[in-house]
């Protein structure tokens, strides 16, 4: 298992708590806060991607 390096806690409104964290082989994980052992897991790049899309507003349909 990769030792991952958790950045803290992102909370939006309410309860919604996510974690991100990496690894030393250029992988990234996503996890809810306090379930960090189970993670959804890609590259850093595909990570970063991901959040330039989200913040261009290519998932604002999904709200």
């Amino acid at each position: 298992m990769a030792e991952i390096t958790w950045e803290e806690p992102f909370c939006g409104e309410g309860a919604s708590c996510f974690r991100i964290g990496t690894d030393a082989t250029g992988n990234a994980y996503i996890a809810v806060a306090g379930q960090e052992n189970q993670y959804l897991t890609d590259t850093t790049e595909a990570l970063r991607t991901l959040i330039r899309d989200i913040k261009a507003g290519k998932a604002d349909h999904l709200l």
